[in-house]
């Protein structure tokens, strides 16, 4: 296998002619977020571009991530709710829900060739340009400068606004923040536990001996109470497609840095009894999965991704180097180490990755799921008492409709016995986003709209971080930035109920209706699976 193309970051040289890109309205991010911003703005007659940091469209919805936690239907409308619709068409019914990578790529270029909206790769963002509170151009790695009136940051991580001077956090919030219930350092869960007594030392019972790869913390002083705030972040990992089909699989090869040492943990609870790290497959059409974390020990790189959010594009490369070796070496050590159990081996052996998919990276997903990076902070801020229905907002622009989902921050020695700490998955029905939540602090920035980092909590960011909630965040940015340029204002001076006007007739869904019978409890249990994403 060749891994020369599977990279984060590849730095470019200058160009000794930089291209002057000049739109009304530039959005940094090809993201499915990015999409829908970049669609919807078009339709309103603003000339637009979309500069990309990677070699790829569709974010993590076209690497991988294929059984998309999606809450309740009715709660997605618009151009997200197109989606589906196109994906029904590529698969010839009316919509499709579960798909494979290739399908949503092919419907995202599609899409973007239908608007004729041009995307640049592999613009490494450099500099942002201000003058009197707002963005005039952005400066890439290569040289290139992107000039527009308005722009929109569609990245997971965050870098145009942060690079824009706009305020934001990472990590967890403490619960006394916000006066929040579920955020913060959060301990007892039932989900994704050792269900046994697993040992982390490397002789067993003996503490001088070390601790195995995968704790991320070992001392008592550390732990920390329930509900206090810290930087720590929830695990990525990457979204693997996976098939059975003898014509169409690949063996998982043995990737670069390869450490079997890293996995002993896993092993242990293997011969402990429990058997689950690769439960969480979710069929896609043509005989394919999304493998997806499940279980104490799983494909959640714990605790490895804390420098991702701020680090440099060469820390971020480290990191995600690492978690391809985590991940794959995975399933690899599964399937070929003789410790493991022979019909652990054997089940492992049968799966494959998908020969057809992800051709240009050897088959292996090219984006990381980065499944939260920093988040703006703003002059509303979403958080667990609008996920949970206490309070409300009068400017939605979408909703929500996920249960508050946290997967585990850290792996912890509590007692001699490995731990899990910070998963977090709490039910709840529909509500709306507020439009304050995606637009900067005025005296910050007036042209920047940021639906994917948006102003919220951690835990309530859990809830909102979906792929179809961002296509409709995007969309509504989108058609935020047109009605700004229409009338030459400040984001924060959008006239909400224009813009309401204008999310109705592009059939977005901005409340709730009570009528629909909604059990939130059995709709999570039974989209996926509790805590699929």
């Amino acid at each position: 296998m060749n891994f020369q193309k599977l990279k984060y970051y590849d730095p470019v040289e200058k160009v000794s002619e930089p291209k002057i890109i000049k739109k009304d309205l530039i959005v940094y991010g090809a993201t499915p977020a990015g999409i829908t911003s970049a669609i919807q703005a078009k339709k309103m007659g603003l000339n637009v571009a979309i500069a990309e940091f990677g070699r790829n469209i569709g974010g993590i919805t076209a690497s991988g991530l294929g059984a998309t936690d999606i809450g309740a239907k009715e709660a997605i409308g618009g151009l997200s709710r197109e989606f589906y619709k196109r994906l029904g068409t590529y698969y010839g019914v009316e919509e499709q829900w579960t798909f494979e990578p290739k399908a949503a790529r092919a419907v995202f270029e599609n899409w973007l060739k239908e608007y004729d909206i041009k995307v640049y790769f592999q613009q490494h963002l450099d500099k942002v340009y201000s003058e009197d509170g707002a963005i005039k151009e952005i400066t890439m790695e290569n040289g290139n400068v992107f000039k527009g009136s308005y722009f929109i940051d569609t990245t997971y991580e965050g870098d145009l606004l942060a690079k824009a001077g706009v305020s934001y956090f990472v990590g967890r919030e403490s619960n006394a923040t916000y006066k929040e219930k579920y955020n913060g350092i959060h301990f007892g869960t039932p989900y994704h536990m050792f269900e046994r007594w697993i040992d982390p030392y490397v002789i067993e019972g003996d503490p001088e001996s070390g601790v195995l790869p995968g704790i991320t913390e070992t001392s008592h002083e550390t732990l920390g109470y329930q509900g206090q705030g810290d930087k720590r972040i929830q695990a990525y990992n990457f979204r693997v497609c996976l098939t059975k089909d003898e014509n169409n699989k690949v063996p998982f090869p043995k990737p670069p840095h390869y450490d079997s040492e890293r996995y002993i943990l896993l092993l242990r609870y293997i011969y402990a009894g429990v058997w689950d790290a690769m439960n969480l497959h979710i069929m896609l059409p043509n005989g394919k999965t999304d493998l997806n974390n499940f279980g104490a020990f799983s494909s959640d790189n714990i605790g490895m991704n804390y420098e991702w959010p701020e680090g440099s594009y060469k820390v971020r490369e480290r990191i995600f180097q690492d978690h391809v070796t985590y991940n794959l070496g995975m399933l690899y050590f599964l399937a070929n180490d003789k410790r493991v159990p022979k019909y652990v081996r054997e089940e492992v052996l049968e799966w494959g990755l998908a020969k057809d998919e992800f051709e240009e990276t050897d088959h292996w997903p090219h984006q990381l799921y980065i499944r939260e990076g920093r988040r703006m902070i703003s002059d509303y801020v979403m958080t667990d008492n609008n996920s949970l229905g206490y309070v409300t907002v009068d400017d939605s622009i979408g909703l929500a409709s996920y249960q508050m989902d946290s997967h585990h921050c850290r792996r912890v020695i509590i007692d001699g016995r490995c731990y899990n700490e910070g998963d977090v998955e709490i039910p709840i029905s529909p509500y709306p986003i507020s439009y304050r939540a995606i637009r900067p602090k005025s005296e910050e920035c007036t042209n920047l709209l940021v639906p994917l980092c948006l102003s919220s909590s951690h835990i309530a960011y859990g809830s909102i971080r979906m792929e179809p909630v961002f296509m409709i965040l995007g969309q509504s940015a989108g058609a935020a930035a047109a009605l700004a340029h229409k009338n030459n204002s400040s984001v924060q001076d959008v006239n909400y109920k224009e813009l309401k006007e204008v999310l109705l007739e592009e059939n977005q869904v901005l409340e709730w209706d009570d009528s629909i019978e909604d059990d939130p409890v059995e709709r999570m249990k039974s989209t996926f699976g509790i805590g699929a994403e």
